[in-house]
């Protein structure tokens, strides 16, 4: 491997196994930049954890987990499947060695899977994920875009893929969005940013409030609205992996009414 992956780097951050000598060098480059990198990658993590447990306490059954990345300790089947071991959960990467990680987790498990496809083809993703069976347009979903929308570059139209994945889904479903941002702290937003298009060569927009609320237009926002990582309803100091204002990542969830 010569090309640094971000899921592969998220994967290095967060002290998993599942990554290359060219993930882990661009990781330790960001975490020179921004020693508390890994920070951030505990409360993304933390983040999604908790939002699945809030989507299955509202009563969804299927997840739709859009640039899920390396499987860790606590991904969506693990957290959803403890909730209810009927609830259906599909990942999709654009990584194939992604792909490959989950699908040897979930051997046995029928009740998840893992497929290969590009979020900027919401289209052809969406008819990918209604061939695997296990998601069904006609019920309500859990759309999981975590970590993810910041890969999309202005010109490929992050919110118009959001509002095309609505579309597709029915009243009831849910969306939980986390994104990097440099309304907190715009100095290492624009050092990490700037890293991450001239050296790994992995181009992350961080974008500020304005804009990652935008990604929710036509959701109902569920409370606390957008807000940092670490805030959106931590349910212990555990989830307080950093400090008020101190967050690179902002979160929310939004209801379709």
């Amino acid at each position: 491997m010569t090309q640094a992956s971000p899921a592969r780097m998220y994967d290095a951050l967060l002290g998993g196994s599942h990554n290359f000598e060219v993930d882990r060098f661009a990781a330790e480059a960001g975490k020179k930049l921004v020693p508390d990198l890994p920070r951030l990658a505990l409360s993304n993590r933390a983040f999604l954890r908790r939002a699945v447990r809030f989507l299955a306490d509202q009563g969804i059954r299927q997840f739709l987990d859009i640039g899920s990345g390396i499987p860790t300790a606590g991904n969506v089947h693990e957290v959803a499947q403890s909730f209810d071991p009927g609830i259906r959960v599909l990942y999709v990467d654009i990584d194939p060695v992604a792909v490959t990680h989950a699908r040897t987790i979930l051997v046995g498990n029928e009740q998840a899977d893992a497929i290969q496809a590009d979020l900027r083809k919401p289209d052809e993703l969406l008819v990918r994920a209604a061939d695997t069976g296990l998601i069904d347009f006609t019920e309500p979903v859990g759309l999981l875009l975590v970590a993810v929308l910041h890969l999309l570059q202005d010109d490929e139209r992050p919110a118009e893929t959001v509002a095309a994945l609505r579309e597709a889904v029915p009243p009831g479903s849910y969306v939980a969005i986390s994104h990097l941002t440099s309304a907190q702290r715009p100095e290492d937003a624009a050092r990490l940013g700037d890293h991450s298009a001239n050296e790994s060569h992995v181009g992350i927009r961080f974008r500020d409030r304005a804009s990652i609320t935008a990604l929710f237009t036509g959701w109902e926002l569920v409370e606390p609205g957008v807000v940092e990582l670490p805030q959106w309803r931590p349910e212990s100091e555990r989830d307080l992996h950093e400090s008020p204002g101190r967050s690179l990542g902002l979160a929310g969830v939004g209801y379709r009414v």
